[in-house]
């Protein structure tokens, strides 16, 4: 049985964030050494980094509200329904969700157009600095504060998921506000030259300490509750708070060279809300319970006033009675968060003192009885906090047998999971036919009892008709003592991850699932319209005889441009397309602009042939023939300069189909081709019955076999002259396999060794290198 060990967590900048944080930094870097003035530094520096969170922004605003998976969503690319308990249980309300998650992603349109428009005059704030007179920095600076403000405060508000809070945690909020505002209004203080305060500064320093302790506390309650609307609370705090501090530059006429200083947080502040807000418009759900982290609130005003103060007195400074009346303000409101934080700690003792005792009266009945009436779903929430450090596995069951309404196989699997389960451990039902399992265990001997419930589950079930067998998923996650809705969320979405790598296997929650699924919620929601709005293109690598090097042909190669995403692989997008039943439009795109491309290379004397890729399933279209057929009358393209690829790995189900469409395309004149072929028995019978011309193959075969024995790419050499069929050796990266393929005498290569893919303009100027080729 295939299992999987635990996988640490991978995150990484996309390369457009990436890409504009180096080009702030260098010109960050620039105003601070000299090399250019201050405002043009600033404005360049926030100039990329801006315009990319103004562009996702306006995507998020104008994508169309699109049905979406939940967050808790499978990551497989079938269209049917979740499998599993989530899936199934989640079915009865469908049509309320549905109307739900259309009010959701309207909302989420409007919030993020506002805020775009909020990064938008944040960014022109600093843009404008080297464009607008000395004198007039002061009112443009003051002015795109106050806008941006309001816009931010406008969108924050109507952010999805927010809620109306209770009594004392309103109360517990505007205390923490009060201690980190006062503290930070006492830092700006502090740290203000000697002499008469300009009002402009004051407005700023007290409007901006306000305003980011406000934004920060909420960022602070809304970290695990609503990581998405967190983002957008933080990047709202450091844009206003770069703007705040350029308002005060400019008050004091500080030196140009000083305005550099507001670019990383208005560039920062930029990117993160945009990806707050791209996060809250994949769906993001309320995790009610979680607790918001208690120390950063009680200490952070303390630490602030007192770093304030040991800076002010360092550089010579005095206390008037005004400063160290303001600095001891902030002692009474910590005092009364101190009490806060006590009184709630105090409540839940007492309610875990009081959910251990059911826990305890619960595990001893179970022991008693030596059976469980399986807890439910809801008393498995309440129990989970209770068991911190354990892990959670949630069961999954596939077949027939289980589906059927109090079936004996789902009475037999019951007696197994109890009977591998230790006996303090918890068993709930989760859905018709999904489990839950709550240990004590630590992440090896959880994942060891996954193994022996895999291999229990998995023995026949013994009945009237015969043995029944049923498959199994098991998904885990640690359980860590924050909320338990997260806990099962992450259980589930490992369990998912069982049933999409082909069931009867463990898996283990790790972040990396996370960020697959926003990425495949992104995918899904930007795709649909992507050859309308001409985000899709290709490349071109070309294909060249071994014997002269010669150019023979090319190879067209699908990207999307997507303005959000960056550029998007074949491999991560035909699976979207194919689950969003897009794949069609793509597909036709593809063999449009080829024989465009091809009617283009004509009209300059090149008589190359093209390759494009295609899938069983679009091969499957019962117009297929047709339809190429038109494409190429339209651009007057010989049907022979048009080559048709179908990987061999994915030919074995359609095998007899994709024999009847490569043989009406070889009846127009068009060239048909075999990619990816492995040379083994099953492919090398399969081969014998496929109408092509081309075979193609990948470097791995060019290498000698062992104990000296001939490389296999002779044997396909032969074949292929045996067949009438000529190689096309891909992927060659040095000149070693460029010569060993030649050797065997194919005919064509390609690959990085020969030439890179390239857009269709590079290409051309490098076809100029040979003026006599032509095939």
């Amino acid at each position: 049985m295939p299992v999987t060990p635990p996988a640490g967590p991978r995150r990484w900048l996309a390369p457009p964030d990436l890409a504009v944080s180096l080009a702030g930094a260098f010109f960050l870097l620039a105003g601070i050494a000299g090399i250019m003035p201050g405002p043009a530094a600033a404005a360049l520096a926030v100039a990329g980094g801006c315009a990319l969170a103004c562009v996702r922004l306006a995507w998020l605003a104008g994508v169309p509200p699109t049905p979406s998976p939940p967050p808790h969503a499978t990551l497989a690319p079938e269209r049917r329904a979740p499998e599993g308990p989530a899936g199934r249980a989640g079915g009865a309300v469908s049509g309320t969700t549905t109307g739900r998650q259309a009010r959701r992603v309207a909302l989420s349109r409007r919030v993020a157009a506002i805020l775009d428009a909020a990064v938008l005059v944040a960014g022109l704030t600093v843009a404008v600095l080297p464009l607008s007179d000395p004198a007039h920095r002061l009112p443009v600076a003051l002015t795109g504060l106050g806008l941006a403000g309001a816009l931010h405060a406008t969108a924050l508000l109507r952010l999805p998921g927010r809620s109306r809070l209770p009594g004392r945690e309103r109360l517990r909020r505007s205390v923490d506000v009060l201690a980190l505002g006062v503290s930070l209004v006492f830092a700006g203080w502090m740290l203000m030259p000697a002499g008469p305060v300009p009002p402009a500064a004051l407005i700023a320093i007290v409007g901006g300490a306000v305003t980011l302790a406000v934004l920060a506390i909420a960022a602070l309650a809304e970290r695990r509750r609503r990581p998405g609307a967190a983002r957008c609370h933080a990047g709202a705090g450091l844009t206003l708070g770069g703007l705040a501090l350029l308002v005060v530059l400019l008050a004091y006429d500080a030196p140009d060279r000083a305005l550099s200083a507001v670019a990383p947080p208005v560039l920062a502040g930029a990117l993160l809300t945009a990806a707050g807000a791209r996060r809250t418009s994949a769906g993001e759900r309320p995790h009610h319970g979680a607790a918001p982290a208690a120390w950063p609130r009680l200490t952070a005003p303390a630490g602030i006033a007192a770093v304030a103060a040991g800076v002010h007195l360092g550089t010579g400074g005095n206390f008037t009675p005004a400063a160290m009346a303001l600095g001891l303000s902030v002692i009474p409101p910590i005092m009364v968060g101190e009490l806060l934080a006590a009184a709630d700690q105090r409540r839940r003792v007492e309610r875990l003192v009081a959910s251990e005792a059911w826990l305890r009266r619960l595990v001893g009945a179970d022991g008693d009885t030596g059976e469980p009436a399986p807890l439910t779903r809801a008393e498995l929430v309440r129990a989970l906090p209770l068991r911190s450090g354990g892990a959670l596995l949630v069961v999954d069951l596939h077949g027939d047998d289980v589906a059927a309404p109090n079936g004996p196989v789902l009475a037999e699997v019951g007696r197994r999971l109890r009977a591998g389960c230790g006996p303090h451990d918890l068993l709930a039902r989760v859905g018709d036919t999904g489990y839950a399992v709550l240990t004590d265990l630590g992440p090896v001997p959880a994942y060891a009892l996954g193994i022996r419930l895999l291999a229990a589950l998995g023995e026949p079930y013994p009945g009237p008709g015969g043995a029944a067998r049923i498959r199994v998923s098991i998904g885990l996650a640690e359980t860590t003592g924050g909320d338990p809705e997260d806990v099962l969320r992450q259980a589930d979405l490992a369990r998912r991850r069982a049933v999409q790598l082909g069931r009867d296997r463990v898996e283990w929650y790790d972040a990396y699932l996370e960020e697959q699924l926003v990425r495949r919620l992104d995918l899904e929601r930007e795709l649909p319209g992507a050859v309308a709005r001409g985000e899709l293109d290709l490349v071109y690598q070309p294909v060249v005889a071994l014997a002269d090097r010669m150019p023979a042909g090319t190879e067209a190669l699908l990207r999307w441009r997507s303005p959000v995403l960056g550029t998007v692989l074949p491999a991560e997008l035909l699976p979207v397309a194919t689950d969003l039943d897009l794949l069609g439009e793509v597909g036709w795109w593809v063999v449009d602009r080829a024989c465009r491309q091809l009617a283009a290379w004509s009209e300059g004397g090149r008589e190359l042939w093209m390759a494009v890729n295609v899938t069983p399933r679009e091969l499957a279209a019962k117009d297929f023939v047709a339809r190429t057929a038109t494409a190429l009358a339209a651009y007057d393209v010989p049907p022979e300069r048009l080559v048709v690829e179908v990987a061999e790995p994915a030919v074995g189900a359609e095998l007899s189909t994709v024999v009847a469409r490569l043989a009406g395309l070889r009846s127009l004149g068009v060239r048909t081709a075999l990619d990816d072929f492995r040379a083994e028995h099953a492919s090398l019978a399969q081969l014998r019955r496929l109408p092509i011309d081309l075979l193609k193959v990948g470097p791995h075969l060019v290498a000698p076999g062992a104990d000296g024995q001939r490389p296999l790419i002779d044997v396909v050499a032969n074949l292929g002259d045996r067949l009438g069929v000529e190689v096309v050796v891909e992927g060659l990266e040095s000149d070693g396999q460029v010569a060993g393929a030649r050797r065997a005498g194919c005919r064509y290569g390609q690959g990085f060794a020969l030439a890179r893919p390239a857009t269709a303009e590079r290409v051309e100027a490098w076809f100029e290198e040979f003026p006599s080729a032509s095939r």
